[in-house]
């Protein structure tokens, strides 16, 4: 059954785009499930897209540091081994949107590693060399390997999407991504950049 041009117009843009550039090539595009079957880059049957470590990570169980003891009390401080892991690629989301990520659900069982801050990426991190990277902390000694797949993403409308924007997030027929070499946005830079005070 074929839907009239102007109803299929209407579908396409409902279409949410997003433009990905991977920065370890293969790392996503290439990537391969234990039985060496390719996986699609958004997993038909997960509700959030699955992103991946781009390299070798070492992780120590946590430290204990100097008993100290003052009228009584004894503390002790406990260092954590606190990382940023690399993920290998940089995205252009549709405007008006932005990434939620968290931690998959293996993330603590099979990795011993713990989400350390909220994983909110705005829509403005686009540049050609934001890559996205996912802050954790160990409570084992663990070691994370190229290509695990640690943690998720999901899209969301910001405080700044319109509702034509929050309309299109609603009916969304399917996000369809686009493989680039460059984003063509300038580098927003690092985390924290928008200050403290």
């Amino acid at each position: 059954m074929h839907l009239p041009l102007k109803v299929e117009q209407q579908l396409k843009v409902l279409k949410m785009k997003i433009k990905v550039k991977e920065f370890v090539k293969g790392l996503y595009t290439e990537a391969k499930n234990e039985n060496g079957n390719l996986v699609p880059f958004i997993n038909p049957i997960g509700d959030c897209i699955d992103l991946r470590a781009a390299a070798d990570y070492k992780f120590k169980a946590p430290q204990a540091g100097i008993l100290h003891q003052k009228d009584g009390v004894k503390t002790r401080d406990v260092k954590f081994d606190e990382q940023m892991i690399r993920l290998g690629i940089a995205m252009q989301l549709p405007k008006g949107f932005s990434a939620k990520m968290k931690g998959r659900s293996s993330l603590t069982k099979r990795f011993r590693l713990i989400m350390v801050c909220s994983g909110f990426m705005d829509n403005s991190y686009n540049g050609d060399n934001d890559e996205w990277t996912f802050r954790a902390i160990a409570i084992d000694n663990t070691v994370i390997h190229k290509g695990d797949r640690i943690c998720q993403f999901e899209i969301v409308p910001n405080q700044f999407a319109t509702i034509w924007q929050k309309l299109k997030w609603l009916f969304s027929s399917k996000i369809e991504i686009e493989w680039v070499d460059n984003l063509g946005n300038a580098d927003r830079g690092g985390h924290g950049k928008t200050g403290v005070k």
